[in-house]
């Protein structure tokens, strides 16, 4: 019986699919509205664009920093639904290592001591990991989800977001209260008539770092959405929070481009097709 059990934790990010790192956002645009991505003022040094997917379907897009080891950005449609929360298996993405790799998300203890397919200084060089080291040594900070489980509608959908390439270091008592309760109430009450709800959440890169320079902590996590009626854009609205802070502020898509714009060093920022409302 436990053989068995260890066996299923094992196999445990095999189930949870695959993740395709591809060059642009074009196998998987059904996540950003009239397929629009953000412009590349957002984009880092060394970005990689995943589609990521389970049983072949794709759940959401993240735009990954290579070099900080965090996501800039996750993309996805707002649709919650009654499955729970699955277990927490967190896993990294072989083909950021080489993209003719395992295309499912797999945990770094299995990738090196199950199936002795990389080292672990292989695996470091291209992501964050969990087991060993970076996100298992934090104090203060937490796994932040950008796109999180809560707004994903079903078990497959909810497992795919547990990827270390959907996670920043977040402030631990920002992400259990005030941004949790943003994801929780407010984008449920906004969403209300919505025929489809656009959601990008991202984090602009901070100052420090944690597990000894490898992993950026985030200055500020940010969220914006578009709500359409039918097929038309209806509203918009932003959030901003400083990542030391428990406090969010809702601002228009407008001033949450601009302030992304400063936060930026000046670059101008768009983060949803021009249809959707700035004020």
């Amino acid at each position: 019986m436990l053989g068995l059990l260890l066996l299923q934790v094992l196999a445990s990010c095999l189930w949870l699919g695959h993740s395709e790192v591809v060059n642009s956002f074009a196998d998987c645009p059904e996540f950003f509205y009239a397929g629009t991505t953000p412009n590349d003022a957002l984009h880092p040094q060394n970005p990689a664009w995943i589609c990521q997917s389970y049983n072949d379907s794709y759940h959401y897009a993240t735009l990954y920093d290579r070099d900080r080891r965090i996501p800039v950005y996750s993309a996805y449609k707002y649709q919650p639904g009654p499955a729970k929360r699955p277990p927490k298996y967190w896993c990294v993405e072989p083909q950021l290592i080489n993209e003719n790799e395992l295309q499912n998300m797999e945990r770094e203890v299995v990738l090196v001591e199950q199936l002795h397919r990389f080292t672990l200084e292989e695996i470091k060089k291209s992501q964050a990991v969990q087991v060993f080291e970076d996100y298992n040594k934090m104090t203060g900070l937490t796994h932040g989800h950008l796109s999180p489980n809560g707004h994903m509608d079903s078990k497959e959908s909810k497992t795919a977001t547990f990827t270390l390439t959907n996670i920043v270091p977040q402030d631990e008592n920002l992400n259990s209260d005030k941004w949790s309760k943003y994801e929780a109430k407010t984008v449920p009450q906004m969403s209300q008539g919505c025929t489809t709800t656009y959601i990008i959440t991202g984090a602009v890169p901070g100052n420090t770092y944690i597990a000894d320079g490898r992993v950026n902590v985030p200055s500020h996590i940010w969220s914006a959405a578009c709500c359409l009626v039918g097929n038309q854009p209806s509203k918009a609205w932003g959030a901003i929070a400083e990542n030391d802070k428990n406090r969010v502020k809702k601002v228009s898509l407008g001033d949450l481009e601009n302030m992304l714009g400063t936060l930026y060093r000046g670059r101008r920022v768009t983060l949803f097709n021009n249809a959707c409302p700035r004020q």
